[in-house]
């Protein structure tokens, strides 16, 4: 039987392509042309290089990717809805909600404190098929408290969908949340959830979403009936009405768009068409030339707008009712960029930390980040996206921050607390390693390049509490769980207390600080007392003043000798950096090898300030002349030296303490509003907004951090329960004269004692 070559059997006679050995499978009729009766295997490569010879063998499955993040304020529903994504995409196969009455819970709440709470802890990931694209999801806390689970989860996605609740609207977290999506450049979806809730308004939620969040957005669908009357939606780009059926609404049904509904579907597609055509020079050109306009050129001016980060595109639903997520996963294929339609950069440290745009493609060297880690049953799992080139099981990386060469022992892909070992992993994906060694933040390569990723922006920790445990004989499970959370989570900060020998646990609140004592006590079986909340002042100086110390001493030997004059001052508000250090000496009078000792001698004398003993910041320090001896001068002689100097003219620049104070926004009925804002005046807060919302009133004030404790109580009975509040920190700012002074005698007597 004569044979053919290969390249005459057409691409009809293959089966299959397997996405997890990448081959094509021929047919057995393939199989018969190409002589002898084994089934030969075509890599994927070489098919589509026979079809074009310039598309590489990674475009395909890589534009089949998305990486996203499901953010919001809390309670508006970011884990029903991913509950619902996992169950229509065949992950889960069946439905559980996030405070389990049948005692399972959310799949992605998997931690037993989340499942009582009700509420998000850590991010969690977990990934999915829908309609042959591979979706990787991280799941958020809305909690502030949690923000860095946030924060990283963002650093690492190429889109995110951004839940708004129709009744509450866009809410203080809301406004954060997207503050953070700006902050990394991630294109976003907006997903207006609750429809069936009594008083649900998607209209007034859209108008806020444009006022209070400067969204450039506009309505991709519009709702037929709201509240109990919420039956489905209709898609003004495919101007299709779907409805929801079966027990889960797993069954969509795409039908004509109701009659009655004409005039507000042609409305609304009008200024869809009118908001996208802004900032779409295409579309804007059909429009302006009245041409008729597509569903197709809709998509893809909308799809385009949003990858750009010009526009917004706005969905509804209802996660709870099993209403509008299909289309809303139809949306993150269609406007959602992949991986390599966003621009990643890496720092190249050989070459002075110049900005490398990264193509984001799996020829490329390894690029990868870790973003998080977290100790699991087997020791710490890291979790890395891969930016470029391949990870492979059995590897040898480097990590770029500590230099160190690791070998991959085991490469998983994660679905919330479960685990499914994968041989290698390419760009664009988000997997976990085991026993890698590393910190959150560090970048890993192949040991080719020497890039850095841009790490991630970690807020300073406002609230301090003093813990030690129960028996001594626990010390070391103590110390052990201190450790783990230090490196799983970067604002929870730990650290002694020099005068009372006492371990301080710093973090982002209460109820971060409150979950972290309750998970030594649950995972590492150790009771811990606590003492009173701390609050993290901090100290800073309001005028110009000068030094000149001379530090002299004769010991026998060799003595110490440094003079170092010059003067400080306070640096201009709103100044990005906290310490600036600037030696104007002009010739030898200290020799230069001696200047980082009095650097460091300043940085370590601002770590506690004479008030109260707290850091102090917004500081400019000048090094102007000095003096050295040729014998007895030392490093250590000159760290003395701007030690004691920084004492010495301390007093002289008029220093202030600066306490946090926190943005609160509490939402009660309007009848207990003289009430609550009495209350906020009587903790010395300044209340800087009063909105009507219904019946009830929104109330926006600044508040002293150290006023704010046990203040959900508070609020709970001045309102019967109705009111709520959320709070996140603002900055930090002086206290009032007589608050210093009881700050500080406070602080003598302590010391006395």
């Amino acid at each position: 039987m004569a044979r053919f070559p290969r390249s005459a059997i057409p691409r009809l006679l293959y089966t299959f392509f397997s996405s997890k050995t990448r081959r094509f499978y021929p047919s057995p009729t393939a199989a018969l042309l190409l002589g002898n009766f084994e089934v030969r295997q075509f890599s994927a490569g070489n098919v589509a290089r026979a079809k074009d010879a310039k598309e590489p063998w990674w475009k395909e499955s890589m534009e089949r990717l998305r990486n996203i993040g499901i953010s919001a304020h809390i309670d508006s529903g970011k884990t029903t809805l991913t509950e619902r994504i996992l169950y229509y995409t065949g992950r889960i196969h069946e439905i559980h909600e996030v405070r389990g009455k049948d005692g399972v819970g959310a799949k992605m709440d998997s931690m037993d404190l989340e499942r009582e709470k009700g509420i998000t802890i850590q991010s969690a990931a977990t990934y999915c098929t829908w309609k042959d694209y591979q979706i990787n999801i991280i799941d958020t806390p809305g909690h502030v408290d949690f923000t860095i689970e946030v924060e990283r989860a963002l650093r690492v996605l190429d889109g995110a969908i951004l839940v708004l609740c129709s009744v509450g609207g866009v809410q203080s977290q809301s406004i954060t949340v997207d503050r953070q999506m700006r902050r990394y450049e991630v294109p976003r979806l907006a997903f207006i959830n609750k429809l069936d809730r009594m008083g649900a308004d998607p209209w007034k939620v859209l108008n806020q979403a444009r006022s209070k969040l400067r969204h450039h957005s506009a309505a991709v669908q519009v709702p037929i009936g709201l509240e109990e009357n919420f039956q489905g939606l209709i898609d003004l780009v495919q101007l299709k009405a779907y409805y929801f059926h079966g027990s889960s609404g797993e069954k969509v049904v795409a039908e004509e768009i109701p009659a009655d509904m004409d005039v507000i579907v042609a409305e609304k597609r009008r200024e869809l068409i009118e908001m996208v055509s802004e900032v779409d020079d295409k579309l804007a050109e059909a429009f302006l030339n009245d041409d008729p306009i597509s569903s197709v050129d809709l998509e893809e001016a909308v799809c385009r707008a949003t990858i750009a980060r010009k526009f917004v595109p706005v969905f509804m639903g209802s996660a709870f009712k099993n209403k509008g997520v299909q289309p809303l996963l139809d949306g993150v294929l269609s406007y959602l960029p992949c991986p390599i339609e966003v621009s990643n950069y890496a720092l190249d440290q050989t070459k002075n930390e110049e900005k490398v745009m990264l193509p984001g493609t799996p020829d490329g060297p390894l690029v990868a980040l870790a973003f998080k880690l977290e100790e699991g049953r087997f020791g710490q799992l890291t979790y890395l996206r891969v930016y470029e080139g391949v990870i492979r099981k059995g590897d040898f990386i480097v990590n770029i921050n500590t230099g160190k060469k690791i070998k991959v022992p085991r490469l998983v892909r994660m679905h919330s607390d479960e685990m499914e070992d994968i041989q290698e992993a390419h760009a664009g994906q988000i997997v976990a390693v085991f026993g890698v060694d590393c910190a959150s933040g560090d970048t890993f390569t192949n040991g080719s390049v020497k890039y850095t990723m841009t790490s991630m922006s970690v807020p300073e920790p406002v609230m301090s509490l003093a813990v030690q445990p129960v028996s001594k004989d626990s010390g070391g499970q103590f110390s052990k769980a201190l450790n783990r959370f230090q490196r799983e989570d970067p604002t929870f900060r730990v650290g002694l207390d020099a005068e009372s020998g006492q371990t301080i646990i710093s973090g982002m609140g209460e109820l971060h600080l409150d979950i972290y004592v309750e998970r030594i006590r649950r995972e590492y079986k150790v009771d811990a007392i606590v003492g009173k909340p701390r609050v993290n002042f901090r100290e800073t100086i309001t005028q110009h003043a000068e030094f000149d110390y001379l530090h002299k001493k004769q010991s026998g030997g060799q003595g110490q000798y440094g003079r170092v004059c010059g003067y400080v001052e306070p640096l201009p508000p709103g100044s990005p950096i906290k310490f600036e250090f600037e030696n104007m000496i002009v010739g030898q009078a200290v020799p230069s090898n001696f200047i980082p000792a009095i650097e460091k001698g300043f940085k370590e004398a601002a770590n506690s300030g004479s008030l109260i003993g707290h850091p102090v910041e917004n500081i400019r320090i000048v090094l102007t002349d000095g003096a050295s001896h040729a014998v007895d001068s030392s490093e250590l002689a000159f760290k003395l030296a701007a030690i004691y100097a920084f004492r010495q003219c301390y007093s002289a620049a008029r220093p202030v303490i600066l306490e946090p104070i926190m943005l609160v926004e509490l939402k009660v009925p309007t009848e207990f509003q003289g009430t609550v804002a009495g209350d906020i005046n009587k903790r010395k807060g300044v209340i800087v907004g009063n909105d009507q919302d219904g019946d009830d009133s929104i109330i926006t004030a600044n508040v002293p951090l150290k006023n704010m404790f046990g203040y959900s109580t508070m609020l709970r009975s001045m309102t019967q329960g109705k009111g709520e509040f959320t709070m996140e920190y603002k900055e930090h700012s002086p206290v009032s004269q007589d608050v210093q002074m009881q700050l500080v005698s406070t602080h003598k007597a302590g010391k006395a004692e």
